[in-house]
């Protein structure tokens, strides 16, 4: 890197910024878990509660379309998606986990929005467990974090920071 080059990157702190988080009802033993960590970072680096929507949707299958319909009326900085796929005997689980995915990751490509993916695809519920509070720490906060830095960045980058 030279002396001359700019670098542009986001800062973690929430405040100011205004964020909706999607969570998934179904495995919601889980789900609440995430969203229990996504509102401790966003309370940790400033956030105000009341700049904070939590939108429930039935499953993860659900989360594109809800987050689209968010990402279009522009009046959040990033979305947080919360939602847990646990593999079972059928193929289910590949298209519930890889829809969501696509679909999300489509939302953040076509309308600029910052959408953190906190969708937990597992092979067992001990792994969720595990990545929900457990030994492999929050992914809700995670993702949270990832917003908050991607919203900041992205204000950075529009000029509006």
């Amino acid at each position: 890197m030279t002396d001359s080059a700019q670098i542009i990157e986001g800062t973690l702190s929430a405040a100011g910024l205004k964020f909706a988080i999607v969570v998934g009802r179904f495995n919601s033993f889980i789900t609440e878990r995430l969203l229990a960590g996504a509102l401790d970072a966003l309370a940790r680096t400033g956030c105000d509660r009341a700049d904070i929507d939590v939108v429930r949707v039935p499953g993860s299958w659900e989360l594109p379309a809800v987050a689209r319909e968010l990402a279009s009326q522009k009046r959040h900085d990033a979305l947080i998606c919360l939602g847990a796929v646990i593999r079972g005997e059928t193929p289910h689980f590949d298209y519930v986990a890889g829809e969501a995915a696509k679909g999300l990751g489509q939302i953040a490509t076509t309308t600029g929005m910052p959408v953190a993916f906190g969708v937990l695809t597992c092979n067992t519920l001990e792994q969720a467990v595990d990545r929900a509070g457990g030994k492999g720490g929050n992914k809700g906060f995670d993702a949270a974090m990832t917003a908050i830095e991607m919203a900041s960045l992205m204000r950075r980058l529009r000029g509006t920071a």
